[in-house]
């Protein structure tokens, strides 16, 4: 009985191809090899092409036009910007200078009040005659000049802020009930120079009791 050799077969039943012997080598040992399938260069397309670029469309340069523009508003704004720096640098020195020479005057004025008080007691003594009286004119006149003034007047309503109780006299009921507490009498004039205040006033204050210290 003949036995019939089957050759093998490949996927679905389709018969392999035979395979073939290449010998490598000086000691001529067969190396088998799978046979050479002209099937997978015809179903394999072209390499791919590798892009050049970063995407599929590459950003287009700004142009000069543009470019100007863009620096002409940065250019702009810089000057803008440095302007308003120098426009508050300067507002700042001038209110600095301002503030520095009301301070250098109020000093001066304040080392002159005890003249000005000496004046005031040879005055009222009736000491200050004549040529003196000129020279303390032109005194009064040139320290009024430079911002001083004087405050505190009998009969004026009781400020504690600018004036400083030496005497206090209470109301006589019911004559003086409710009567506001005024300076009665003023021991010691105040002065002050523009808004700072130099010395306050010495006052006697008469009129209703002050409420209790908290």
């Amino acid at each position: 009985m003949n036995r019939r050799t089957r050759r093998p077969t490949g996927v679905r039943g389709l018969a392999r191809p035979p395979l073939s012997i290449v010998r490598d080598g000086p000691d001529d040992n067969p190396a088998v090899l799978p046979p050479h399938d002209s099937r997978a260069k015809e179903t394999a397309g072209p390499p791919s092409a590798t892009p050049s670029g970063h995407g599929p469309a590459a950003a287009q340069p700004a142009s000069p036009e543009a470019a100007l523009r863009a620096e002409l508003r940065e250019r702009t704004a810089d000057l803008q910007r440095l302007k308003a720096e120098y426009d508050n640098y300067r507002k700042r020195i001038h209110r600095d200078r301002l503030a520095v020479g009301e301070i250098a005057v109020a000093n001066v004025l304040e080392r002159l009040l005890p003249v000005l008080d000496a004046l005031a007691e040879a005055t009222e003594q009736g000491e200050v005659t004549g040529g003196f009286r000129r020279v303390a004119d032109a005194l009064e006149s040139e320290l009024a000049a430079l911002g001083l003034e004087s405050f505190g007047t009998p009969g004026s309503p009781f400020d504690p802020t600018v004036h400083e109780a030496v005497t206090y006299t209470p109301a006589e009921p019911p004559a003086d009930a409710g009567e506001r507490a005024v300076c009665a009498a003023v021991v010691r004039p105040g002065y002050r120079v523009g808004g700072q205040l130099l010395r306050p006033a010495q006052v006697a204050v008469r009129g209703e009791t002050p409420p209790p210290a908290p």
